[in-house]
């Protein structure tokens, strides 16, 4: 049987509901980053980044969003990445861009120490991250214009991905309600029921008011 490792609210919630919308069966094991659970030498036997999420197959271990939400839909779930060549990159880029530019921006919000050892540029280091992380969200918005899911009116492991930084930015108060497009749409996924049961075992502040 599949097993994630992942912790509540962190990117690994991408994961997590890429399987259990693909219906696989699986073990989901929740790391305490409060704990440092991920840097115990029993879990960095499964991914020696000491990172969430991750993936044990029978062939091994699998880390990384993109690559596991990649593998989940071609094992499991071909519905959830489209069939078109095209389009199909297109879901890759956009998970790329997620996990090398967005998800960086919000790093140099809550870990400036990884950028800079020097203490006293790590307010402009959290200025400048949330100033590029809410940009980020800007533009997710508007990639959801006129839109169902992200990629049109295919839901896809992207969506899932794509609703980690909605969390995000209520968590550090961003004034997500000015983008509608994208508040509209994390209504709808939290109405998906594979979504509402992970975000409920997660205990998420996305189902916080």
């Amino acid at each position: 049987m599949l097993k994630l490792y992942y912790a509540p609210g962190a990117c690994s919630t991408a994961s997590h509901i890429g399987l259990e919308e693909s219906g696989a069966k699986y073990e989901a094991q929740a790391l305490s980053f409060a704990k440092a659970e991920q840097k115990t030498p029993e879990y960095l036997k499964i991914n020696p980044r000491g990172r969430v999420p991750a993936l044990v197959v029978e062939e091994g271990t699998i880390v990384e969003n993109t690559a596991i939400l990649n593998y989940i839909a071609a094992k499991y779930a071909p519905q959830l990445m489209p069939k078109d060549p095209v389009q199909h990159a297109r879901a890759i880029s956009l998970m790329a861009w997620f996990s090398n530019t967005v998800h960086p921006a919000f790093t140099h919000i809550n870990r400036p120490e990884r950028f800079a050892s020097d203490v006293s540029v790590h307010e402009a280091l959290k200025a400048t991250g949330r100033e590029n992380f809410f940009a980020a969200l800007k533009e997710i918005d508007g990639l959801l214009a006129g839109k169902q899911w992200i990629m049109g009116d295919q839901f896809t492991v992207v969506d899932g991905y794509a609703l980690v930084f909605y969390g995000w930015g209520k968590r550090i108060g961003l004034p997500m309600q000015e983008l509608q497009n994208y508040t509209r749409w994390k209504d709808r996924m939290l109405a998906r029921p594979a979504v509402k049961r992970v975000v409920e075992r997660e205990q998420s502040i996305l189902l916080t008011p």
